[in-house]
């Protein structure tokens, strides 16, 4: 075998290499894993603006998302923007704003676990103080856990399952908060 031949078979192999490679990044990038950076503070202090994560894109096709969970969806009425938000009511329950805490099914829900309780959750334009609303099927109630300054479930209402793009799993920047993603454990309400 020549140089030329050796060379030819090297960068053939290199080739393929990168062509398979490239194939595994397309399919996990479309049906399985995605990359977010996280825009704004809405969810401060769980994350930081700039903070990157990867979303479990597969989660959901297998069971269904849970209260507590943080999820990745497309923001209503936007095409290319995507939302990043805490699951606080699934379908069938009942949610209700009253002085400044957050009902869910009549019972006060216990926010400690990721919210300081100087915080507090008000009313918005599609949410408003004192009423009720039931979450439809196939459907969730989101909410930024930096309540004052999140637009979520409260102004623009509920989100179709369809919407879902995925589950928040791994912050992988900075350095120093990687780590997996957790939800909260909603079992105690006050």
């Amino acid at each position: 075998m020549s140089v030329l031949e050796s060379l030819i078979a090297i960068f053939l192999d290199f080739l393929e290499t990168i062509i398979v490679s490239l194939a595994i990044f397309v399919v996990l990038y479309v049906y399985a894993i995605q990359p977010h950076q996280v825009r704004g503070l809405s969810m401060y202090p769980t994350f930081d603006t700039g903070e990157y994560l990867l979303t479990n894109k597969l989660k959901y096709r297998f069971s269904d998302p849970k209260a507590g969970d943080i999820i990745v969806f497309k923001a209503p009425g936007s095409t290319n923007q995507d939302y990043i938000k805490r699951i606080v009511g699934v379908p069938g329950d009942t949610i209700k704003v009253k002085a400044g805490d957050l009902y869910i099914n009549g019972m006060e829900l216990d926010e400690t676990e990721y919210l300081d309780e100087t915080i507090l959750t008000l009313a918005e334009n599609y949410l408003k103080e004192g009423m009720e609303i039931t979450v439809p099927d196939d459907s969730y109630f989101v909410a930024g856990d930096n309540r004052p300054h999140s637009s979520d479930s409260r102004d623009f209402g509920t989100i179709p399952k369809d919407d879902i793009i995925g589950k928040a799993w791994l912050r992988y920047w900075p350095p120093q908060a990687m780590g997996t993603v957790a939800g909260a454990s909603y079992g105690a309400e006050k």
